[in-house]
């Protein structure tokens, strides 16, 4: 049984060394990744130029690209057989609340969705409060294969993705598993305006956590309380209750 794994940290990152390890008894891993950093690169696709691929070990190859670029080069080339599941991390930091449009690991685990196979996207909480030294990738390994385990049993049973976040605490120290909605995060909006050594204005934009909404069934508080966290992602954003009542809209916006 084929896994296939990826993510935004790029191929050489610990957390994609630890998952890679942790799933290792559930199948035969397939290691397609960004030959570096790819973080907020989101759902991004190169469509425009070629994309150069780099042995880095056995099932193992480095992707001049995106997540998503990667897994798509595996899902159409370079697994040989339909993988089981695809698993994208582990991601340094947390992707929770609306930060999952930005993440290159939850696109990647998205892409998979697309093509119909179950995804699970990992990542430890390394962010927002608690432990910052000591990185406890073991800890969200294990959560992963656990998740993981599950879905190759039970399957995934909609169209979308798994979305896990684990805090950074030794593994005796996490409270268990919750299921978790996308909660609301508050970041610092800094633009840091600079010039370069001939006068030429350039940008740096990003900023700071600054807190979670007190949503007590969302991602954030839960894991900041403990908790590793589970939130299914659909891929169909359609609003529903939306729909009817846009309706009214269609004749007013066709009046001529």
């Amino acid at each position: 049984m084929n896994l296939l794994l990826s993510n935004d940290d790029g191929i050489s990152a610990p957390g994609l060394a630890a998952l890679e390890h942790g799933l290792g008894p559930q199948g035969t891993c397939w290691v397609i990744a960004p030959a570096g950093e790819y973080s907020a690169g989101s759902h991004a696709l190169s469509l425009h130029r070629p994309l150069r691929v780099t042995p880095a070990g056995e099932r193992r190859f480095a992707v001049d690209g995106s997540p998503a670029d990667c897994i798509y080069l595996g899902l159409a080339h370079f697994v040989p057989e339909r993988p089981a599941a695809v698993v994208c991390g582990i991601n340094r930091g947390a992707n929770v609340s609306l930060d999952v449009y930005y993440s290159g690991t939850v696109a990647a685990a998205r892409e998979a969705a697309m093509w119909g196979v179950p995804a699970v996207s990992v990542s430890l909480f390394t962010d927002g409060g608690g432990a910052q030294g000591e990185l406890h990738w073991a800890t969200a390994a294990h959560f992963a294969s656990r998740v993981v385990g599950e879905v190759l049993a039970r399957g995934i049973g909609f169209e979308g993705s798994l979305n896990l976040n684990v805090p950074n605490l030794p593994l005796a120290e996490v409270r268990g598993l919750r299921v978790a909605r996308l909660g609301r995060r508050h970041w610092s909006r800094v633009v840091d305006a600079r010039r370069d050594i001939k006068g030429r204005p350039y940008f740096w934009i990003g900023g700071h956590h600054q807190g979670f909404d007190d949503i007590p069934d969302s991602d954030g508080p839960n894991i900041q309380q403990g908790w590793a966290t589970l939130t299914p992602l659909r891929l169909d954003c359609t609003d529903e209750p939306m729909l009817s009542e846009l309706a009214a809209w269609d004749t007013v916006c066709t009046e001529r």
